[in-house]
């Protein structure tokens, strides 16, 4: 196939998320925060919370395994890992995904890491990769685990999930427009050191930090000859709660000079927000998610232009547009989508700070994990500095997987 004039973008688009999930509901019975301050003041419902065998691998080898089972492995040249949740100062997550899902070995695998930017900088590469050569496709991996202090501001935007996409030549769902708007500027709004397993975020300098980002991003991308946001059909924003999109549109309109009603906002993001308040911040994955969303929103879309910015603290930005394919919802995993959200088991407040407290051994010494994941994937637990991830069936037996001798399997 010649790379002139060939359309790139995603082909395919899906998401998984935990097995447990801790609701605003039972969050505010014991902060004793109003539940109209999770509800209405940042736009959230309820947040994932991952069981002991669950991490950053086992959530996107579960989106991955979707994608790899409707397309087949063979024309995947390329596997981009998206966390600010890494598990490895030096290898990539994306190698367990590899073995996991047994993909062949003539694949490259990295991870991108540069907070929840790091997912859209991986689309642009992974459209250069295919502009290149467009017989390959290029598996995206964002997958996240958001976690902050007990007690902390935070707290109440914790959530985790993984996206996993597909970028191939004629795609089926979205075509990737030129140009891009782009911003970077070193701001200390959030951060997580190397020796902490929490965040730390400043939080009104993180959401003065997105806007300005966004009024710069925008900017830069109208000076290339952007599309005017009356041309562009509906926003996805980088969501770490989903308020914080009512304020960007509200910021944008402003920049584009145009009306900023309240209610004709909530009207057009809606469509957007409907994972996200129930899955919780997912960092990487949070705009694919809100795309996703959109896409399985009753909103016809065909054809028509839909904006993108994404924003990583620290921080970097990017402003883009892209195409919706005629067609689209013959591609979509709508039903599945709605299982992850659905299937996920409540927990109580206690068994969450339980949860939130237990930490892996750092020392090498041999841990076994609680079998408690409802997923195809599980971190069987630590040995000799190295993890054990592992394949189940649908029971929780371990069916594969490189597990010592005398493993104990659940």
């Amino acid at each position: 196939m010649s790379s002139e004039n060939v359309s790139v973008g995603i082909h395919d688009l899906t998401f998984r998320t935990t097995s447990l999930q801790l609701t605003h509901a039972e969050l505010a019975r014991h902060t004793g925060v109003p539940l109209a301050k999770y509800h209405r003041g940042i736009g959230q419902q309820a947040m994932s919370i991952p069981a002991p065998d669950e991490d950053v691998i086992t959530m996107a080898a579960h989106a991955a395994a979707a994608v790899v089972e409707r397309h087949g492995p063979d024309r995947i040249r390329t596997l981009l890992f998206a966390t600010e949740t890494s598990i490895d100062q030096a290898k990539a997550g994306g190698l367990y995904v590899h073995s996991l899902l047994g993909l062949p070995p003539h694949i490259r695998v990295v991870e991108l890491k540069q907070a929840c930017y790091g997912a859209t900088a991986a689309l642009q590469f992974a459209t250069a990769l295919v502009h290149r050569d467009p017989d390959q496709q290029v598996l995206i991996l964002a997958s996240d685990i958001a976690r902050y202090d007990l007690d902390s501001p935070g707290e109440a935007t914790q959530g985790a999930a993984a996206a996993a996409l597909l970028v191939t030549a004629r795609p089926a769902l979205l075509e990737i427009d030129t140009p891009s708007g782009l911003f970077t500027r070193e701001v200390m709004d959030f951060w997580r050191p190397n020796y902490r397993t929490t965040a730390l975020v400043d939080g009104r300098s993180s959401v003065d930090a997105y806007l300005r980002a966004l009024t710069s991003a925008w900017s830069d991308y109208r000076a290339r000859g952007g599309t005017p946001l009356r041309n562009i059909h509906t926003m996805c924003y980088h969501q770490p709660f989903t308020r914080m999109a009512h304020k960007a549109h509200h910021h944008l309109l402003h920049q584009a000079g145009l009306p900023a009603d309240p209610e004709h906002i909530a009207a057009t993001l809606a469509p957007t927000t409907t994972y996200n308040q129930v899955l919780g911040n997912s960092y990487t994955a949070s705009l694919s998610i809100a795309l996703a969303a959109l896409l399985d929103s009753a909103t016809p879309l065909d054809g028509e232009t839909v904006g993108l910015f994404s924003y990583g603290s620290g921080s970097v930005a990017e402003f883009l547009t892209a195409t919706v394919r005629p067609g689209y919802r013959d591609h979509l995993r709508t039903d599945a989508h709605r299982a992850a959200v659905a299937d996920r088991r409540p927990i109580s407040y206690a068994d969450y700070r339980d949860l939130h407290a237990s930490t892996l051994p750092t020392d090498g010494s041999r841990h076994a994990t609680a079998g408690l994941t409802s997923g195809p994937y599980r971190l069987a637990g630590i040995h000799d500095h190295r993890r054990v991830y592992e394949a189940t069936d649908p029971v929780g037996r371990a069916v594969s997987g490189a597990v010592p001798d005398g493993w104990p399997v659940p």
